[in-house]
């Protein structure tokens, strides 16, 4: 009984210390606007927008336009994903940017070249280019600039701009790869034969041919114009000339010259969506998430479980809370594991009973509060949809593929290969040299990276995207600078996995990518987004827990410690089953969590593992009705920046 309130009295005092410590970052603070995203001179773009009368949608388009071209773990053969706060409405709108399967790739196709996954890499990987659609809806339809202005610091870049050290090492160390793709060969290994074949930090790095196909599209907008057209026609008479003219033929004939499987069908016949979020009430805040073609969602479910717990007497980073949050995550990822996909093609997914409270409460339920549930079964939505599971069958054959995890839990601590930082590694202390072993593979998985943006401005309008795709070492389609995603990898090829997520032509897959919004008493309260796959949710629930549990500043939560999981199935790289598959019990702890807290959480049935910076890297603004002010936060986990005014 000692012990137990000592570590009580422990947890507080921890906790105390958090609130009132100072921040690695400062805190950033606006009147007028605030742009934060995952590079410094991307935050200057929509900075620049916002200095020339743009709102927080110019600005946040111009940031992803400018991250997308400094291939800050994305392209702009990418998807975007995005939650937009409309003022004049007083609603969240999303917006669905995603690319879906091209002709020809079927289950069939990729078991015929023994994969059970589609590939990682290269044109094969490639859905449908999203991000360039996506920037040109949402200019048009909530917007104030033209294409021209949003995308000049962008195009600037394109010129030639002195490209990081994450960036340019990440070219190096992928150049083997890069070598298989003339294109991309050309564009980011200009020192061939040499030593170092890619740019130097700090080089001025050109893509002539990027800038030609955002100068086309410019075109296209500016003689719109000249023949009368409106602001939002002239827009899309540059994404017309992007899916259905010159540049689209030279993407497809890029594509396939590699051996991808474009049609200018596939492209012609994509268009982004604009559709109503998902959402929940957690002690009165209504959190929005995108639909169930993303793992939104499943903070969603989350949220609901954890409602059922008083979390704030548990104690920030307790074993208790700590053990409470992660039950609460892996029984939300393994529906969604199961249950999630592209909900414009059959079957449905049961999302409404997914999010039905009572159902969360059944849910909640099956947490033992002394031990870890080391295989959650997906659960049964349907009946509180007034349905009946026409699944029952094919959950019981796939629990026979999750009988045998041996082998699978011997985690070492670890950071993304294709998206480390500096300061990630020294962190981690990881050495690239020795990480070739299963495990290091399994967790470069895990954390994937992309970037996100942020905007608000003081007219009302808030931004939160969360793009990807065609991230380093990408795959570029011919002549036109554009790196083709890899989003394919996120399918699956059998329906034991998910039977709402196989791969069909013209089907966008489930994917990691999830911006949030949150509103309080009807208004905008906070925009947040993180990389990082199969980590995003987690560390975006935990950021929330933060600010409305325990108090904490925005820039507070974004560096305060989490926690990760690896009890669920992984979204992104491996063609095998074992390269995906669940890790019983693993867990991620900060290295300042207590001696005390991980032995308890030993007992528990927890596989313990630990790193310096387990916080994202998050980005968020705090809407502060009560000063009429913008407070803006980026984790000091990565290159994340932010500018307000």
């Amino acid at each position: 009984m000692k012990r137990c309130l000592l570590l009580t009295l422990l947890c507080f005092s921890f906790l105390g210390t958090i609130i009132g410590q100072p921040t690695q970052k400062p805190p950033l603070h606006g009147k007028h606007w605030m742009a934060v995203t995952g590079k410094p001179l991307a935050a200057t773009a929509g900075a620049l927008v916002f200095e020339r009368g743009g709102n927080a949608v110019d600005a946040a388009c111009a940031m992803l336009a400018a991250t997308c071209t400094m291939w800050d773990v994305l392209s702009w053969g990418g998807e975007t994903q995005a939650l937009i706060y409309n003022p004049n409405t007083g609603k969240v709108i999303a917006i669905n940017a995603l690319g879906v399967a091209p002709t020809g790739a079927t289950p069939e196709f990729f078991k015929g070249k023994g994969y059970n996954f589609p590939p990682e890499y290269g044109p094969l990987a490639a859905v449908t280019p999203g991000t360039p659609g996506g920037i040109c809806h949402m200019l048009a339809a909530y917007g104030k600039l033209s294409l021209k202005e949003v995308l000049a610091p962008a195009m600037d870049m394109a010129a030639g701009y002195p490209i990081d050290a994450q960036t340019a090492n990440s070219m190096e160390r992928g150049k083997e790869r890069i070598k298989q793709w003339p294109y991309s060969k050309a564009v980011f290994l200009p020192h061939l034969g040499e030593e170092r074949e890619a740019p130097e930090p700090g080089e001025i790095f050109v893509q002539k041919d990027l800038l030609a196909t955002l100068q086309k599209m410019v075109d296209a907008e500016q003689e719109a114009l000249k023949q009368g057209k409106s602001r939002k026609e002239a827009i899309m008479a540059a994404y017309d000339r992007f899916y259905k003219g010159d540049i689209a033929k030279e993407i497809v004939r890029g594509s396939q010259e590699q051996g991808g499987l474009f049609t200018m069908e596939d492209l012609a016949n994509w268009k982004p969506i604009e559709e109503e979020p998902l959402m929940t009430n957690y002690k009165g805040i209504d959190v929005y998430k995108l639909q169930e073609w993303t793992q939104g969602p499943s903070l969603l479910q989350a949220l609901n479980i954890l409602e059922n717990f008083d979390l704030k007497s548990m104690g920030y980073n307790s074993a208790e809370y700590i053990h409470t949050v992660y039950q609460s995550m892996n029984l939300a990822f393994a529906d969604r594991d199961f249950y999630y996909g592209d909900p414009y093609f059959t079957p449905r997914s049961p999302i409404q009973g997914l999010l039905n409270k009572e159902y969360a409460k059944e849910r909640a339920k099956l947490i033992d509060p002394l031990r870890n549930l080391s295989n959650p079964l997906p659960g049964d939505p349907y009946p509180y949809e007034g349905k009946t599971n026409p699944f029952t069958a094919l959950l019981a054959q796939r629990q026979k593929l999750l009988a045998d995890t041996s082998g699978l839990n011997e985690l070492e601590n670890f950071v993304p290969k294709h998206d480390a930082t500096g300061a990630l590694v020294d962190a981690l202390e990881f050495d690239y040299a020795t990480a070739t072993n299963t495990d290091s593979l399994y967790n470069d998985r895990l954390l994937r990276g992309t970037t996100s943006v942020e905007a608000a401005d003081a007219e009302g309008w808030v931004v939160s995207i969360t793009p990807s795709g065609g991230w380093l070492p990408a795959c570029i389609a011919g002549n036109t600078g554009i790196g083709m995603s890899q989003r394919m990898q996120s399918f699956v090829l059998d329906s034991i996995i998910d039977p709402f997520n196989v791969v069909t032509p013209g089907k966008r897959p489930r994917v990691t990518l999830t911006p949030s919004m949150a509103l309080k008493e009807g208004q905008p309260y906070l925009s947040f987004a993180v990389q990082g796959g199969d980590t995003q949710e987690q560390n975006l629930l935990q950021f929330f827990l933060n600010m409305v549990e325990f108090d904490m500043t925005v820039q507070q939560a974004t560096e305060a410690a989490n926690v990760n999981s690896n009890q669920l199935w992984l979204s992104l790289g491996g063609t095998q089953f074992k390269d995906r598959m669940p890790r019983p019990g693993s867990i991620l702890l900060n290295r300042t969590t207590s001696q005390d807290v991980a032995d308890k959480l030993k007992t528990m049935g927890y596989t313990v593992q630990q790193g310096n910076r387990t916080s994202g890297p998050i980005n968020a603004i705090f809407i502060d009705k009560a000063h009429g002010s913008l407070w803006g936060g980026s984790s000091n986990n990565g290159e994340d920046y932010g500018i307000g005014w």
